[in-house]
């Protein structure tokens, strides 16, 4: 095949007579099944430098989709079960009781380390993003940010508007309440709430974090004032 070649998809086009998009559609989508998958941001990359090709990676997401293609964030680990998954969220960790300065500085220390050694980053590679509670603004929290060195993103007060975590929370809270079940005390409460948020789709949290700059510049052009959000 000329793809296999080294031919662009632009020359392909030329040859056979038909539109780019449509060659592109045609050729990747056979290539995708005899090949090892690849992930957005690579197929977004290799676009632009091979085929000058402008694409996000929720357009590519939504034309696999539309071409009987499934997009999935790759596993790292092991699949698991339903039986493996039910154990799983029992064992989950979870907060019982208040949640003081102490308590936040040991799930810094555990579980914001873990996550990223799991995606293997530093912490130079992040900005921590965390909103003015008293328990995050606390000084024995921010001798933990000092000794850690991890870079704190300034953050406002009065501004819920602007936290992404805030919309993705409110998102669960509104799929909890059209659920047809009776839910009856925080066992069942937190198991339910659990699997909303396991299955929270992905393009939901990238959808959230990429509006950000969609929404200062509103807070902006309000001049500190409310905004749409």
């Amino acid at each position: 095949m000329m793809i296999e070649h080294g031919f662009a998809s632009r020359e392909i086009a030329a040859k056979i007579g038909c539109k780019n998009h449509t060659t592109i559609l045609r050729l990747k989508k056979k290539r995708l099944a005899n090949r090892e998958c690849s992930t957005t941001i690579s197929l977004t990359k290799s676009l632009q430098v091979n085929e000058n090709i402008e694409i996000s990676a929720d357009t590519i997401c939504r034309i696999l989709r539309k071409n009987g293609l499934v997009s999935r964030v790759k596993c790292k680990k092991p699949l698991l079960s339903k039986k493996h998954r039910v154990k799983q969220l029992n064992f989950a960790k979870r907060i019982d009781g208040g949640l003081n300065a102490e308590f936040y500085r040991q799930i810094l220390d555990e579980d914001l380390m873990k996550t990223l050694q799991y995606y293997e980053l530093n912490v130079s590679d992040i900005v921590f993003q965390q909103d003015n509670d008293p328990r995050h603004t606390a000084i024995l929290t921010k001798q933990w940010f000092d000794d850690n060195n991890v870079e704190v993103l300034p953050w406002l007060p009065q501004s819920p508007d602007l936290n992404p975590i805030e919309h993705l929370w409110n998102d669960v809270n509104c799929q909890l309440r059209v659920l047809d079940i009776e839910i009856r005390g925080k066992e069942s409460l937190w198991e339910h709430i659990s699997q909303i948020w396991n299955e929270m789709a992905l393009e939901t949290c990238t959808k959230l974090i990429k509006i950000m700059l969609e929404r200062i510049q509103d807070v902006i052009n309000t001049k500190g004032g409310y905004t749409r959000w």
